[in-house]
């Protein structure tokens, strides 16, 4: 499961680089929620998919669709939009991991000594990674850097919130809610973007991608990941996405891989290792 969520959420920027010059972001995200739902709804209904019973669960889900649906992705279309290089974006993003860290640390949580050089080694191997981008039209100023530091805040507060407020229910009634919020917020946004949207063959195809494999693969993957394990050790196979990335372009756009990348991948592949591998139990 692990794998398969950052090789699907890998291909974010992928899909951003194909369909970004044909639509501007809050259009295209709110027509990427509404398909995303009118998938879910009739497999929710001939499964006979239960949703959420109590109303509390329902408003958890609507937050934690806010901030990690309309914020996340807003932020980070938007900064990409708005001249951001997609390897400056990815490494803001790719904070998360050590944001997430520090916040269960001045909470009372536990982090090892080991997960805290894991996430060294992630972030250094990171930065390494994106570092040959630097300067290629990705220059960054106080709007772009804003909304990904936005973006930044916004998923490390929706995966910590569904951590600890969101109850176990199925990924499927449970993405929808979280759509429908996101699509909420994200609708009134797309009058202050004078950008119409032009249907082409890549929009089309960027499109099909995004809504069924980000947002109902990716998506549902993430949800299931933070139910199942700690908040660390999920949000540091965010440090993987970026190398992944890399990978991606190289096989599809022949972008060039830099001794750089092939050691910043390394280091990172085993500083999420150290994040996620089990502490030793003792007798």
């Amino acid at each position: 499961m692990p794998a398969l969520f950052v090789l699907i959420w890998s291909t974010g920027f992928i899909v951003a680089r194909y369909g970004m010059p044909y639509a501007p972001p809050m259009k295209f995200l709110s027509i990427r929620y509404a398909l995303s739902i009118a998938c879910l709804l009739p497999w929710i209904v001939l499964a006979r998919v239960a949703w959420p019973r109590s109303r509390a669960q329902w408003l958890h889900l609507a937050v934690t669709g806010v901030f990690m649906h309309a914020g996340y992705l807003g932020g980070v279309w938007a900064a990409v939009k708005a001249g951001m290089g997609s390897g400056l974006s990815a490494l803001v993003v790719g904070l998360q991991p050590v944001l997430t860290a520090l916040w269960l640390s001045s909470t009372g949580g536990k982090i090892a000594a080991r997960q805290w050089a894991g996430l060294g080694l992630g972030l250094i191997g990171l930065v390494l990674v994106v570092s040959r981008k630097f300067g290629q039209g990705g220059e960054a100023d106080w709007l772009n850097m804003s909304l990904a530091v936005g973006a930044l805040f916004s998923i490390t507060i929706g995966t910590l919130y569904q951590k600890r407020f969101v109850a176990p229910c199925d990924v499927r009634s449970a993405n929808t809610i979280q759509l429908g919020a996101a699509l909420l917020v994200t609708l009134p946004l797309i009058f202050l973007e004078s950008e119409s949207v032009r249907w082409t063959a890549e929009l089309a195809g960027a499109m099909a991608w995004s809504v069924l494999a980000l947002t109902l693969g990716g998506s549902s993957l993430l949800y299931l990941l933070i139910q199942r394990g700690a908040a660390a050790s999920v949000t540091s196979l965010m440090y993987l996405v970026p190398p992944s990335t890399a990978l991606l372009a190289w096989l599809l756009f022949a972008e060039p891989i830099t001794a750089l990348t092939i050691v910043g991948t390394a280091l990172t592949a085993f500083g999420v290792s150290l994040v996620v591998r089990p502490a030793r139990q003792s007798a």
